[in-house]
Order: structure tokens, then C-alpha cells, then sequence
């Protein structure tokens, strides 16, 4: 069995979700997990739980897009711990919206937290495994850091360049001992679309043209949902990237989303482009004008 005893992890975006499920899954093999979000309440009582069930746990809140806050949470983990084994980036969220309606300052807005906040906490880590010789970084990426969809290429592109960033990453870092992993969930039942939805609904309650392909893409998603994995799939993964002496650069789950990278990889472009707009409800049928 994984042990992370004596060790400690950084687990972003960990008040709910993915980050919730791996704050207890490496709680519970010995790791002294740093969980950090906005949301102080939903913090506090995951750490209850995880020292209830006779695991460590340091909750700070605060926003992981202020870099003062970044600083704090570096320090205050050096503090009580004297070491950083593993940063989860996991933390994000995703804009929906045809890129003519969505304005450009919540697309900066997308790329701060899924991108700019991961490269900053990141910078801040670096020497701290440098000088342990010694740590892993994991990036949680999503199969939209391969895949491009309609009304929702402001987030695909986030993980896109996630993914760029990480893979550049592992070979600047490999002389130091630190290994960095890239995993990409597919589609989750967790708390995301609900948020993502919050955040899109100004756009998709417009008189719009793209409303069609708004409700096409609202059945789309009630399709995949009998395909979802939970976050504990995702959690086992974060923990194999973490323990595993030779990890790869890349895991995904659940089934689907391994197989919808690997027709990605193998089918010709507009085939694969044709199932992916049915899959997600998108008709190409001429939409009215305005």
C-alpha cells in the first residue's frame, strides 16, 4: 500500500470536489495535506474530519489568484511542516460562452486561475524541492487540454497551455529530482458545471444567436453524465503521480476520457470533429442572424 507518512502536500481548490477527495485520500496514507481554498467554513470541516479520522491537516483559505496570499501559504506550510513533497494544482474554473459574446476580462479572468495562479504558486514551490532535491507537481489538466469544443474553448485553452506549461516543466525540473504529472479527468459529478454554469448564465440567457447551440450543448452534457466518474477516480490517480517511483507525464479517467483522447490522436480531423459536435449536441444547421 501508497505510504506518503512524514511527507506533506499542497492541495489547491480542496473545499469540495476533486480537491476535497484527494485532501482525504492522502490524509489517509500518512500525508500532512495543506488545504487551501476561498471558502474557510467548508476548509475547517475538512480538516475536522481528516484529524477526526487520526490524519493531519492545515486549512489556509484565502484567494489563489492573490500572489501576497500565494506568499503567505508557501510561508505558513514552511512554517508547520519545514518541507514541500507534492503541489496539486487543482484549483480552477471554466468560462462557457461563444468567444463573440464572453467579454475579454473574464477570459483574462479564466486564464488567472487556471493558468497564471498554477505558474505562480509554482514558481514559489521550485525551490523549496530544489533544495530538497526531490518533489512532485501535478497539474490537473482536463480532456479539454487536448480537445477544443464549441461554447467552451475559453476553458479548453486554459488547460491547453496547462498542459504546454507542464510538459516544458518536467524536463527544466528533471535535474533536480522533481517530477511533474499532468492528469486530465474527464466528465465529473462534482460541483464545476454547476459553477460554470452560474458564471455563463449572463451570456446563455441573452437573446442570442448561439441559444440553440446552448440548449444542443445543455442535452450534450445530460448524455455524458450516465458516463461520469466520481472524484475519488481522480484522487487515485493524483496519489499513483505522487507514489509512483517512475510515474507517467499523463494519466486521465474515467474509460471515456481515455478513449476520447485516443481518437483524438488516431481518427482524421473532421470525423473526429463531427462525433464531437454531435456528442456535445452542437448542429451545424444555419442559426438565425442578429
Amino acid at each position: 500500500m501508497a505510504t506518503l507518512t512524514g511527507q506533506t502536500a499542497i492541495i489547491t481548490g480542496a473545499s469540495a470536489g476533486i480537491g476535497e477527495a484527494m485532501a482525504r485520500t492522502f490524509a489517509a496514507v500518512g500525508a500532512t495535506v495543506v488545504i487551501t481554498a476561498r471558502r474557510q467554513e467548508r476548509l475547517d470541516a475538512l480538516k475536522h474530519e481528516i484529524e477526526q479520522s487520526g490524519g493531519r491537516a492545515l486549512a489556509i483559505a484565502g484567494d489563489i489568484n492573490d500572489a501576497s496570499f500565494r506568499q503567505t501559504l508557501i510561508a505558513e506550510t514552511m512554517k508547520v511542516t519545514r518541507r514541500i513533497d507534492a503541489l496539486i494544482n487543482n484549483a480552477g474554473y471554466g468560462q462557457r460562452g461563444p468567444i463573440e459574446m464572453v467579454p475579454l476580462d473574464s477570459i483574462r479572468q479564466n486564464f488567472e486561475t487556471n493558468l497564471f495562479s498554477v505558474i505562480g504558486l509554482t514558481q514559489l514551490v521550485i525551490p523549496v524541492m530544489r533544495a530538497q532535491q526531490s518533489g512532485r507537481i501535478v497539474n490537473i489538466s482536463s480532456v479539454a487540454g487536448k480537445i477544443a469544443r464549441p461554447l467552451s474553448s475559453i476553458y479548453d485553452a486554459t488547460k491547453h497551455a496547462l498542459e504546454a506549461i507542464s510538459d516544458g516543466l518536467r524536463g527544466e525540473l528533471a535535474p533536480f529530482g522533481i517530477k511533474v504529472v499532468v492528469i486530465e479527468p474527464g466528465f465529473i459529478l462534482t460541483e464545476f458545471l454547476g459553477v460554470a454554469n452560474k458564471i455563463a448564465k449572463p451570456i446563455i440567457e441573452q437573446n442570442s444567436p448561439y441559444q440553440p447551440l446552448f440548449e444542443g450543448a445543455g442535452a450534450g452534457f445530460q448524455r455524458l453524465r450516465k458516463m461520469a466518474g466520481t472524484p475519488d477516480d481522480i484522487a487515485q490517480l493524483a496519489l499513483l503521480a505522487v507514489t509512483a517511483a517512475h510515474p507517467k507525464a499523463r494519466y486521465a479517467a474515467p474509460k471515456h476520457a481515455k478513449l476520447a483522447i485516443a481518437l483524438k490522436r488516431w481518427l482524421p480531423e473532421k470525423l473526429y470533429e463531427a462525433i464531437l459536435n454531435k456528442q456535445s449536441g452542437v448542429s451545424h444547421k444555419k442559426l438565425k442572424q442578429s
